[in-house]
């Protein structure tokens, strides 16, 4: 299906957009692509670079972000929006919004925006760990499950993954707001902090990672999708397995699930899901498939209006052949 209106990217000359306005790219070829950031020459600039591309600048402050006559088909946000600028700019055009920035404690404005014009559009609440690599694989990997109890997650992120400047303020920011992480224990929802929020877990090549709990979304959505009990996400930074094995850096994301399977016995299984290039360019392919639905560029409906999770929208089947084709995977992993 072809798109004749451009997506927009804000922030889209960073780390992250750049990657995915070419994981758009590399599949539909001829989408249009309006390349936004605070300053005009870099966006110019990013946007030659890709071509078929304009780049702009936004202002937060104008209705009309600046934009004048250009009417995107979607956005998504690559920082932190704090004036809720670009959202309430699609949202008031019924235009399909995706931010990936905000923390769990900052979802009530979405929220809001949301449940005031319910009709509007879709609002994809992008900060799921790397925008869906977490809860897609979740979801994969529990297939064998009759009855799942317990979700334990280790995110590794590799110490010289640094990521872009955005990235590294949203993490700044994160750490200093919420010191404490969101966790559901034996089914009620607790915050830890201090030691208790301290934790470890197994790499992919079994080295012991010290972590600490992470607040990340994926923690209230896999436990209302799956029903499990204890759902706990921690994240640690350090050396990932491929380094220590000479290779060049990666990210992995290891999955640790308990239940019972569809006899009712139990079962416990280990994975992980890994991408040598980092954890930019498997954000980039969350980003870009949840844009990819939300303007329908792959020849089915556009996603219709209504506040989701990333892994409610995207198609689970096709996210893990394209993590594939990308040079990542979801592994099974002997268990600990």
């Amino acid at each position: 299906m072809k798109v004749t209106d451009p997506i927009l990217l804000t922030g889209g000359s960073g780390a992250i957009g750049t990657l995915t306005a070419k994981a758009l790219r590399s599949i539909y070829p001829d989408v249009p692509l309006l390349i936004g950031g605070r300053d005009l020459a870099k966006s110019r600039d990013a946007a030659d670079a890709l071509g078929n591309a304009e780049g702009v600048r936004i202002d937060p402050l104008a209705n009309d972000l600046g934009l004048g006559n250009r009417h995107p088909s979607a956005v998504a946000v690559f920082y932190s929006d704090e004036r809720l600028a670009s959202l309430r700019f699609a949202h008031g055009r019924g235009i399909p919004h995706l931010g990936i920035s905000s923390g769990i404690f900052e979802i009530a404005p979405e929220v809001a925006t949301y449940m005031l014009a319910p009709g509007s559009a879709a609002i994809v609440l992008g900060y799921e760990w790397l925008v869906g690599a977490t809860t897609v694989a979740v979801r994969e990997a529990a297939k064998s499950f009759g009855r799942l109890h317990e979700i334990k997650i280790g995110a590794l992120v590799d110490e010289e993954d640094k990521g872009g400047p955005a990235v590294e303020e949203d993490f700044e920011r994160l750490a200093r707001l919420m010191p404490a992480s969101l966790t559901r224990c034996d089914g009620a929802y607790t915050w830890r902090s201090g030691d208790d929020a301290k934790a470890d877990f197994a790499a992919i090549d079994g080295t012991k990672m010290e972590a600490n709990g992470f607040s990340s979304i994926d923690v209230a959505g896999l436990a209302a999708a799956t029903g499990a009990q204890t759902v706990q996400f921690d994240l640690a930074t350090g050396i990932t397995s491929s380094r220590r094995r000479g290779e060049p850096k990666s990210t992995e994301i290891m999955i640790l699930l308990s239940g019972e399977d569809h006899d009712g016995h139990p079962l416990r299984t280990r994975h992980a899901v890994f991408h040598p290039g980092g954890a930019a360019p498997l954000t980039a392919l969350g980003v870009s498939m949840i844009l990819e639905r939300l303007t329908g560029l792959d020849g089915h409906a556009p996603t219709p209006p209504g506040l989701y999770f990333p892994f409610q929208v995207v198609d689970h089947a096709t996210y893990l052949r394209r993590l594939n084709a990308d040079g990542g995977k979801l592994i099974a992993v002997e268990s600990e």
